[in-house]
């Protein structure tokens, strides 16, 4: 049976040393239900169409350009060549940056998760460098161009690999102080906090991500299978 398919393929640098590696993906929603829209009276599916919001025409592939709204219904067009200039060359590698102590990870940052794993013939250097980060507890901070973007990885040992995780910029993150401000600082301490430890103490579990239980999916795949049931039946009543 052939393997899973990598994202990407590159090579990871630290220091001097360098191996070739793939990224494949670690969390996907492929796996959950998905709806077609179709037309009631038909039962065909129906194709989305761009339409031209002033003259009501339909606007042909070859006809659609990127634009930036400047002010109140102004744009600067961007033709396709021009977006193409400005995505950055790809040199196919992860350059690692700097290690940082797993503690310092600020989990507001991560965005997507990808298995990194040594490509072909580059199992020992791979291995020295995840060994080496669980041994000095550090995950690592590198750079490339990922999808046609220039992307800051997260890179941390993970089981018998390492995952990857692309970052979030700083500007993309929300600051928690707007969240928090009216927040008012009180004190809990005494006979307070010790409920809470109670409690606390009485829920104590592991992290364990088969009993998360997702009650729209199932509900959604029963409503699915009884619909399919009841349309077999239809086509094949019984004698």
């Amino acid at each position: 049976m052939a393997g899973p398919k990598a994202n990407w393929k590159g090579y990871i640098k630290f220091g001097e040393v360098s191996c070739p590696v793939a990224l494949y993906t670690a969390a996907s929603s492929s796996e959950r239900i998905a709806f077609n829209t179709l037309n009631r009276k038909t039962g065909n599916r129906v194709k989305r169409e761009f339409i031209d919001s002033e003259t009501g025409d339909p606007v042909e592939r070859e006809d659609q350009v990127k634009g930036y709204e400047v002010e109140n219904g102004q744009y600067v067009v961007l033709e396709p060549e021009e977006v193409s200039a400005a995505v950055p060359e790809s040199n196919k590698t992860l350059k690692i940056e700097a290690f940082i102590p797993c503690s310092q990870n600020d989990t507001t940052y991560f965005d997507k998760p990808y298995y990194l794993a040594p490509d072909k013939m580059g199992t020992g250097a791979f291995l020295l460098l995840r060994n080496g980060m669980k041994k000095e507890g550090v995950a690592a901070i590198a750079q490339t161009v990922l999808f046609r973007r220039l992307r800051t990885v997260l890179i941390r040992p993970h089981g018998k690999g390492l995952i990857a995780s692309t970052l979030n910029f700083d500007y993309e993150v929300r600051s928690s102080e707007k969240a928090f401000e009216e927040m008012p600082d009180l004190k809990i301490e005494g006979e307070m906090l010790e409920v809470a430890e109670h409690i606390i103490g009485t829920k104590v579990g592991s992290f364990d991500a088969s009993t998360f239980d997702n009650r729209y999916e199932v509900a959604v795949a029963e409503l699915v299978k009884a619909k399919i049931e009841g349309l077999q039946a239809k086509k094949n009543p019984a004698e």
